[in-house]
């Protein structure tokens, strides 16, 4: 059951042109020109519950404007959108009540504020009773290792620690669904280990629903299975990791420990990409060869240390497509 439903949603924004000078300043004042930026030109997918997606895209695609859509931010200028049965702009209320939002460049905890008091405030404006609240915060700090910076101002914790408390604060109120815009833009990589590990166990243990916005493709390897990738307002690809890598890089990487260093390998079927040592890659295409055959005519033929077979990176899957559909 879709818990998301998107269908030919449109989102156009009128900008305004600014002209040179101070008589340009002026003119522009009494009669100004606009230029059309379509931030979504009729997208649709759904979203079953329990999922986790990541929406990608190169900067400017529309990622944010469909996030701000879905969590009633914004209101569209087409289309159909239904979160949880309902439409997120006509039952604000209601909708915001089951959604948390992170946008990993804003706050929403109160900058002079202790962060404690950033929590309480929440609490309030969501109507969450005394006990749910106390219960979710102490789950919340133990695996956010929260204790020592609850009762710091905002504005004296790092980074890292910042969106460790917003996390908290968008959960603050058990949502259904978490939209994550950005989640671990500038976190040193402790930091962004600690982020996706919560990010794992709210989706596999709490069952949310989580929608990952991010240009962090280690992210979007570790966590999910499915993308959406959208490119000028336009939904370009979705499907999974899988499918992805079928449809853009199907090669396989096949790295090989020789135990004499000298040894060569060749075979008309792999592709010899470069060797370190006793080191060697082996690029191949599992449609025209099957893993276990290559393995068995390499080792036939030389003598093995150890082998593995590794999938392309992420990153230049993405890469990849990008070049080849001018993103």
């Amino acid at each position: 059951m879709s818990i998301i439903s998107v269908k030919d949603l449109s989102k156009v924004f009128y900008i305004s042109k600014r002209k040179k000078g101070l008589l340009g300043s002026l003119t522009s004042f009494f009669s100004r020109e606009y230029f059309i930026k379509t931030a979504l030109d009729q997208i649709s997918f759904q979203i079953a519950e329990g999922e986790l997606v990541g929406y990608i895209g190169p900067n400017g695609a529309g990622k944010s404007t469909t996030v701000k859509i879905l969590s009633s931010i914004l209101v569209p200028d087409d289309g159909q959108v239904t979160v949880m049965g309902k439409t997120p702009w006509k039952h604000r209320i209601e909708t915001v009540k089951q959604l948390g939002v992170v946008f990993g460049q804003r706050t929403q905890l109160w900058w002079d504020l202790p962060v404690i008091e950033s929590f309480e405030l929440l609490k309030d404006i969501y109507d969450v009773p005394d006990q749910a609240y106390k219960n979710m915060l102490e789950s919340l700090v133990h695996t956010l290792e929260l204790s020592k910076i609850l009762h710091v101002p905002v504005r004296q914790l790092s980074l890292g620690q910042r969106m460790r408390c917003d996390l908290a604060a968008s959960l603050l109120h058990s949502p259904k669904i978490l939209f994550l815009d950005e989640p671990t833009i500038g976190l040193d990589a402790v930091s962004k280990l600690a982020v996706r590990d919560f990010i794992r166990h709210l989706n596999t243990e709490h069952k949310v629903t989580i929608m990952l916005t991010t240009h962090d493709m280690d992210d979007i390897e570790t966590l999910c299975n499915r993308v959406i990738i959208l490119n000028e307002g336009h939904i370009f690809l979705d499907g999974t990791i899988d499918m992805l890598r079928k449809k853009i890089l199907p090669e396989r990487l096949l790295i090989i420990d020789l135990v004499h260093e000298h040894d060569t390998i060749k075979d008309p079927l792999a592709t010899f990409v470069k060797q370190e040592g006793h080191r060697v890659w082996l690029s191949f295409n599992p449609e025209v060869i099957s893993t276990p055959e290559l393995i068995r005519r390499i080792t036939s033929q030389h003598a093995i240390q150890d082998l593995y077979v590794e999938n392309p990176p992420i990153e230049e899957i993405i890469a990849k497509l990008y070049r080849e559909a001018n993103l």
